[in-house]
């Protein structure tokens, strides 16, 4: 291999030390390897050694020498992580008697290779590059997978990020396998199902797994119509985000971690059923840990949904009408209307909601009532209590109605409707 090849992570010229600073022997191993051989260029590098022995010690030696961050991850297995600014430094004590050994108990070829940073050589007793150069995802062993049988789902995954094939043994055998994966914490589940969610090139893999039968043990229902909807929504969101830019961003916004709106609305759609049976689905998404934040989003998306495309068939509507879906919707409009662009639903159609929400002054979408709870006590002598919340929802519609503009009308008409309220007593 030539040096242009062994670019990235494998090039000491890009960490925060030197190798000297490792003891010898030691291998830099995993995906950094993959990535380096492949010229995949990470903005972080994270770096995976395997040692004999003395794994903890070299670690905060490292840590020490550069004032890093220093983590035992596992005092047991001896795994320690350094933390540089720009990079991740975990080493961990080999499995087996040598590095080949270890090496032989990984999932796939592609990511069981080894470099040696002292050495500057490349050992591959697997033919992980072999691999590499033909776009394979091939496993080790069924028994590897078998051991951690998340390895089946992280399969579909690394093969929509590296744009590779799962070697055919090696999905007969993730198809043998898959009931394996009922056994695995539902948050491990949920972690590779957000991958593929996340990743431009996951949903035709993350359709193949559920082909596979892997998604069978946590979301039993799904059907081939939900992948049309996934993939729909793959298409609308870039076709939606091109006609009005505003919505990259809006679509990009964090729901809980690493979870966005996007991710969440790609979630709505995988669950997008006819009938929505709110207890199913928020107990089929508690079974997989999604927050709570999440699950309301999801279930606000696909409840409001039907209301949403019965209002777009009647358009034109009034004021007051998208005023109430506006106020339902809340900042899942856009969110909403990619939902409804998947099921068909044209851009024309989604115009009139879409420039409403993204312009911020807009009463209709994004309403205000002009005047403060405060100073409707004060202006009408009134006391506190659920009268003024129905005073301000009130001028609110009447400000997105275009009855009143500015504070005095809504103060006039708050005591407009104070009278009558005593009146009709």
């Amino acid at each position: 291999m030539t040096a242009k090849e062994r670019s990235g992570a494998v090039n000491p010229q890009t960490w925060p030390f030197t190798p000297d600073e490792l003891p010898n022997p030691a291998y830099l191993v995993g995906g950094a390897v993959r990535d380096s051989l492949l010229n995949r260029v990470s903005p972080r590098l994270d770096l995976d050694f395997v040692l004999p022995s003395g794994t903890v010690a070299a670690a905060k030696a490292l840590a020490y020498r550069h004032q890093a961050g220093f983590v035992l991850l596992d005092a047991e297995r001896e795994i320690a992580r350094v933390v540089f600014e720009t990079a991740t430094v975990d080493l961990a004590r080999q499995c087996g008697d040598s590095l080949t050994s270890d090496l032989q108990r990984r999932d796939f070829t592609v990511n069981a290779i080894a470099w040696d940073p002292h050495g500057d050589e490349i050992i591959d007793p697997l033919n992980g590059y072999r691999d590499l150069q033909a776009g394979y995802i091939r496993m080790v062993s069924p028994a590897n997978l078998q051991e951690d049988p998340l390895r089946l789902l992280r399969a579909y995954r690394q093969a929509a990020q590296l744009g590779f094939t799962i070697e055919p043994q090696t999905r007969a055998a993730l198809q043998q396998l898959a009931p394996a994966l009922a056994q695995v914490a539902a948050e491990r589940v949920r972690t590779e199902i957000g991958y593929l969610l996340r990743h431009p090139e996951g949903t035709p893999w993350l359709q193949a797994a559920w082909q596979d039968g892997l998604l069978r043990p946590w979301l039993p229902k799904l059907q081939q119509s939900h992948f049309e909807h996934l993939a729909a929504v793959d298409q609308q969101s870039h076709q939606l985000t091109a006609h009005w830019p505003e919505l990259k961003s809006l679509l990009a916004e964090s729901l809980c971690d690493q979870r966005t709106v996007l991710m969440g609305t790609k979630l709505a759609a995988l669950l997008l059923a006819e009938t929505v049976d709110v207890d199913a689905l928020e107990y089929c998404l508690s079974e997989l840990r999604y927050s709570r934040a999440e699950t309301r989003f999801v279930l606000q998306l696909l409840q409001l949904l039907p209301r949403f495309l019965h209002l777009i068939e009647a358009f034109p509507l009034s004021r007051c009408q998208q005023y109430r879906l506006f106020q339902a919707a809340g900042d899942t409009l856009p969110a909403l209307c990619v939902l409804a662009a998947a099921v068909g639903i044209s851009a024309e159609a989604l115009d009139p909601w879409l420039r409403r929400f993204l312009d911020a002054d807009d009463p209709v979408a994004h309403a205000s009532s002009l005047v403060t709870g405060t100073e409707l006590i004060q202006a009408l002598e009134i006391m506190p209590g659920p009268q003024i919340g129905q005073l301000l929802a009130a001028l609110k519609l009447a400000h997105a109605e275009g009855q009143i503009y500015n504070q005095a009308e809504a103060l006039e008409l708050a005591r407009l409707l104070v009278r009558s309220d005593y009146s009709s007593r």
